[in-house]
């Protein structure tokens, strides 16, 4: 390896986790007019790392590609034409480049050594944020952020039942629904999730292979009543869709609240229209984040108000094996590599 070369996980065709490999010749970046070089401390894994190895439909993704959406680290290079940052700042990286797309997509991302980014993608660390902490943050954090604090959609008191609880972003909405002092209902697959759920703050924890989550909301806090706001749940976090959308909307009281931003278990789900009008229900839609979420998680984790889940800190030799275990779900929270 020399000075012109790095350590990178690269994806050379789509299709299993086997077509990855830890390369120690790839490239390295050099500064261009607007951008920098990030020498990459930590990097995270999110489920969209798996889609993006398998190929998604529609998407023409230039390979070889350096994998990994989100990474912070510190500012090694500093192109021209760049102004506010140097070389030594602590940075993290909204991983959507407004011009090209997605890091660890459309260009290479953070599961390397040295990662080019424009300046514009770049947040400032607060004092007191780890890169690992940081770089949990962005696809799954900053996605739940948006949902339940940009949109202002839970409040103090309310009932808020988390589908797919595990998760990255199912553990970033169970952490800012508790800050926001809301009762908390989490669903996840395994005693060792559940009981991890429960040391997180979750109130209740439902074992969704087991138990119908909706009969159990219903169970628990009364039948939805047409026309009195009693019985059922305010809000339910469902981005998972699939055979779960219909059960969300039996088991929200009057008035209550169906945020999604995914399907991963699908997107064409069974529907009954006659709950939205007879239950009043809201279904808002939330996509993506910005830099003011982020921002606003790292001022969170700087304050000790929420620590980002983490199962897992690998090198950057055991990075497959991290892909894995999140392809597999073994994992709970997020899986960081330090490159």
């Amino acid at each position: 390896m020399s000075s012109t070369t790095m350590r990178a996980l690269v994806l050379a065709e789509h299709g299993s986790l086997e077509n990855l490999r830890v390369v120690e010749d790839h490239p390295k970046p050099t500064a261009s007019e607007g951008h920098v070089v990030i020498r990459v401390r930590a990097s995270s894994f999110n489920y969209h790392d798996v889609f993006t190895v398998r190929g998604m439909p529609g998407i023409k993704v230039p390979l070889p590609v350096v994998i990994g959406l989100d990474m912070a680290g510190e500012i090694d290079e500093v192109g021209t034409g760049v102004s506010g940052w140097s070389k030594g700042d602590r940075v993290l990286v909204n991983p959507l480049n407004k011009r090209r797309g997605l890091l660890g997509e459309m260009m290479d991302g953070g599961m390397a050594e040295y990662c080019l980014v424009a300046a514009e993608q770049l947040i400032r660390m607060p004092n007191g944020v780890s890169f690992e902490d940081a770089a949990s943050l962005p696809v799954a954090y900053g996605t739940a952020h948006r949902m339940l604090v940009t949109h202002n959609t839970v409040k103090a008191g309310d009932r808020v039942l988390v589908l797919g609880a595990s998760g990255g972003v199912g553990t970033g909405c169970v952490l800012l629904a508790k800050l926001a002092g809301a009762e908390v209902i989490a669903c996840a697959g395994g005693e060792d999730k559940m009981q991890r759920l429960r040391d997180l703050g979750a109130d209740h924890v439902i074992n969704y292979k087991e138990v119908d989550f909706s009969k159990w909301a219903i169970e628990k806090f009364g039948k939805p009543q047409r026309r009195t706001y009693e019985g059922g749940v305010d809000v339910v976090v469902n981005f998972t869709g699939g055979d779960t959308w219909a059960p969300s909307l039996k088991c929200l009281k009057r008035g209550g609240k169906l945020l999604v931003c995914g399907a991963t278990a699908g997107h064409d789900p069974k529907e009954d229209l006659r709950y939205v009008w007879s239950f009043e229900l809201q279904i808002i839609g939330s996509n993506s984040f910005y830099d003011d979420n982020l921002a606003d998680l790292m001022q969170l984790i700087a304050e000790g108000k929420i620590k980002p889940v983490v199962d897992k800190i690998l090198p950057l030799d055991q990075a497959i094996e991290g892909l894995r275990l999140i392809e597999q779900r073994e994992v709970m929270g997020k899986v960081v590599i330090t490159p």
